[in-house]
């Protein structure tokens, strides 16, 4: 029997308004190759859920993470990936077939959103070592 809690969340501060945050569940990404389908389609454009612990706990019972330790990412971001572009139905063989700097992308993405609670990073400019943050979700070109 599975049980439904609803509870309101405690308001998170953005640093820089000191404005209530609503708690986000859900980020979109845009992956940096894509998902080709069986058609030759390619999806970029994605949503990945916040983590829950069981999220965590089933892989690991998971014959195939049992037998290589090394698949449990690809069962863990399988379980939070909602969406690839039209695809909704994410399940590892999806994700198998992701390039590999899509699946690492998806790890970084998993990892900041579930530890680090958001998607951006500090980059320092090269050229004039200026500090800034950018948007690891993506977007339009141009945008950060």
């Amino acid at each position: 029997m599975r049980r439904s809690v609803q509870f309101q969340a405690p308001p998170e501060r953005d640093s820089g308004t000191g404005r209530s945050e609503p708690l986000r569940t859900e980020f979109t990404f845009e992956l940096p190759r894509g998902y080709v389908d069986e058609s030759g389609t390619v999806h970029r454009s994605g949503v990945m859920r916040l983590a829950t612990a069981r999220d965590e706990l089933v892989p690991l019972r998971d014959d195939r993470v049992r037998e290589n330790s090394a698949y449990l990412s690809v069962v863990l971001i399988s379980r939070v990936v909602t969406r690839i572009g039209t695809v909704e139905d994410i399940h590892p063989g999806v994700i198998e077939d992701l390039f590999a700097s899509d699946l690492a992308f998806l790890q970084d993405f998993y990892r900041r959103i579930n530890a680090e609670g958001h998607t951006r990073a500090a980059v320092t400019c090269p050229s004039c070592d200026e500090e800034f943050a950018v948007n690891l979700a993506g977007g339009r070109l141009g945008e950060s």
